[in-house]
């Protein structure tokens, strides 16, 4: 279900006009300067038109909807024109943008049911959103200002265009956006951007391969792509190169596929297949003139019914095929945005999906502050929201975005400026429920910048994690939304307790008075019990009744277990102990046991393993070394 934009219910609203006779006039954005700029015109004399009155015959779509319906306009939101031609070449994805479509339509048969009122979804902070808006238009001497169709009378860019800087504030809040954020908006997906240069994919076949693989994945699997060349200075933006590319521009990626070379039958016995991408640039003319560009006699490769299924024409409409060789030779940016698959009849990876919602905000108590910027700023970092999370695989492909309320909406109060943030992910003990105090294990985390939505994809070993969302400075205000998606249930969610709570029976039960940290680190020499020699190791902590064990290493005498657990202790003089077992399919094996008095402090052993009963002639094969903190301040790890 999609929640009505500022309570305009659409049907409502239509049924209304359709009652009076009266054509729908928008009064939350008007056909005025306002929606159209922050401040003051640039555009000169703006009169808006309703398409009724720019052509005889209008309609929503024209021989239905194509990534060569859009052209761009005097707006610089080559990114939003982009992310819309990704859209049109995905049926399910734009009859979810643009709501029953049909009914929407012009209907020549029925007149009197017009009412100039269209709707449109979008995904906003974790919700869809449907958007209402009239019909008129910005013209300029009677042609449209902004996004239009290739056909006069198609105006479904030109209407999803209007929605969209209705949501934003004003039309100029589209100037120089973010393609990654619109397919965002028009998915619920989630995007990742990638630097084709920092991370070495000019220079890497192996990575260029595998980035090749990705990309077919994603699109092969619903989700929409887009692509630029960097600009790094303004005289370069929208500069066009020998080669027919543009910089600082967003290209729209519609269609990726390993082509077959070769003619006839054979053709189809040949292991060679090229693999290649095609772009779209939102001018809708300019293309890349290199190899395999429209005309190039590289296609004379390639027979003619492989063609034709590649829909390979040789126009200037501004969408064109290149090697992906070439495309990363080229491009220095990229964006793949995922559809989730959270159905578990899909033939597809499914994914679990866990939405939290959070604010940053101040506090002058630093228990209750969390707004503590990122981890440059050690004595507040861990004030920050916190959320833990479990890897329930050996590894898992773990997705994190991590998303803020977009702020250009509010530019017109000066605020509108996307905060710098980021998270960083701690590997914490297996049975943390509580807040860290003390930074561990960092084991990711995603780079800071002032954009809408920061995107990390990593692989982590099972066990337990905490992410912390930040703001890069201290002292920043802001909601957001942090999404995690795993392959098994996460069991996400946020850490708001700082230390065990005292209850009306803590004075008769007792209240700990200290808290301890076991981390064992490894196990070395650890008896082969196994007939391939080797042991499936896994280690337990007890302290207290309580107990933390360990995932199974797999064929090893000497296992890196990186396992903590934490406890909360009453009762300081009972010691803690450690044992170690070889994972069977009948029965597990003891391998030892080292049984440690916990004092406060930190301390860090390699201990010998004894037999049960810990008597000093007992030792067995193998030692465990141990990292050990204790505290008598609860809240002091």
């Amino acid at each position: 279900m999609a929640v009505p934009y500022e309570g305009q219910s659409f049907s409502t609203l239509r049924r209304q006009c359709q009652h009076k006779g009266t054509l729908f006039e928008d009064p939350l954005f008007p056909a005025s300067d306002q929606s159209l700029f922050y401040q003051r015109n640039q555009i000169g004399r703006v009169t808006w038109k309703r398409p009724n009155e720019l052509t005889s015959d209008p309609h929503l779509f024209v021989d239905g909807i194509s990534a060569h319906d859009l052209h761009q306009g005097q707006l610089g939101n080559c990114w939003f024109v982009a992310a819309c031609s990704s859209l049109a070449s995905r049926e399910a994805l734009w009859q979810k943008v643009i709501p029953d479509w049909k009914d929407q339509e012009w209907d020549k048969d029925k007149p009197n049911s017009y009412a100039g009122i269209f709707h449109f979804r979008f995904w906003r902070f974790g919700e869809w959103v449907d958007v209402v808006i009239d019909d008129r238009l910005p013209t300029v001497n009677g042609q449209l200002v902004y996004c239009h169709s290739n056909d006069s009378n198609e105006f479904w860019s030109a209407l999803v265009e209007k929605a969209y800087a209705k949501m934003y504030g004003c039309y100029e809040a589209l100037d120089g956006g973010n393609t990654a954020d619109a397919l965002v908006d028009f998915t619920g997906g989630v995007s990742e951007p990638m630097d084709l240069i920092e991370n070495g994919y000019k220079q890497d076949e192996e990575k260029q391969h595998e980035l090749f693989e990705r990309v077919l994945k994603v699109h092969n699997r619903g989700g929409l792509i887009s692509c630029s060349i960097r600009a790094t200075t303004q005289a370069d933006m929208e500069a066009r190169l020998d080669c027919g590319l543009v910089k600082g521009h967003a290209y729209a990626v519609t269609d990726v596929r390993k082509v077959r070379l070769g003619h006839g039958l054979l053709a189809y016995f040949r292991s060679d297949k090229l693999d290649m991408i095609r772009m779209r640039n939102p001018w809708g003319k300019r293309e890349w003139n290199g190899p395999w560009s429209d005309s190039s006699e590289e296609w004379q490769k390639v027979s003619k019914s492989e063609r034709e299924k590649m829909g390979v024409t040789v126009e200037d409409d501004g969408e064109f095929w290149m090697t992906f060789d070439d495309f990363i030779a080229n491009f220095t940016d990229l964006i793949l945005c995922r559809l989730i698959n959270t159905s578990y009849l899909s033939l597809h990876k499914t994914w679990e999906e866990a939405v939290m919602r959070g604010s940053w905000h101040r506090h002058d108590d630093p228990l209750l502050n969390r707004a503590g910027g990122c981890a440059n700023n050690k004595h507040s970092f861990l004030q920050n929201p916190q959320y833990v999370f479990d890897v329930k695989k050996p590894e898992d492909e773990v997705l994190i975005c991590l998303q803020q309320k977009d702020r250009r909406a509010t530019l017109r109060g000066g605020r509108g400026e996307n905060l710098a943030i980021g998270f960083d992910i701690h590997k914490v003990e297996l049975n943390r429920t509580y807040r860290m105090h003390v930074t561990q294990q960092k084991a990711g985390g995603s780079i800071y910048i002032n954009s809408r939505s920061v995107f990390l994809r990593i692989d982590l070993k099972e066990g337990r994690y905490v992410i912390i969302p930040t703001t890069f400075d201290p002292g920043l205000e802001g909601d957001f939304l942090l999404r995690v998606f795993t392959d098994v249930t996460s069991d996400c969610k946020e850490l708001t307790v700082d230390e065990p709570r005292k209850t009306c029976w803590s004075g008769m039960c007792g209240y700990p008075s200290l808290v301890t940290q076991v981390h064992i680190l490894q196990a070395d020499g650890l008896a082969a019990q196994d007939s391939d020699g080797a042991s499936d190791p896994y280690v337990i902590i007890r302290c207290e009744g309580q107990k933390v064990c360990s995932p199974v290493y797999k064929n090893t005498c000497s296992p890196v277990f990186d396992t903590k657990g934490l406890f909360y202790r009453k009762k300081a003089n009972q010691p803690i102990s450690i044992e170690i077992y070889n994972n069977n399919v009948l029965k597990d094996s003891f391998l030892g046991q080292v049984t440690l008095p916990a004092e406060q402090g930190e301390i860090k052993k390699t201990f010998h393993l004894k037999d049960k009963g810990d008597r000093r002639d007992n030792d067995l094969s193998g030692t465990v070394t141990v990292a050990i903190l204790t505290s008598s301040i609860l809240t002091g790890i």
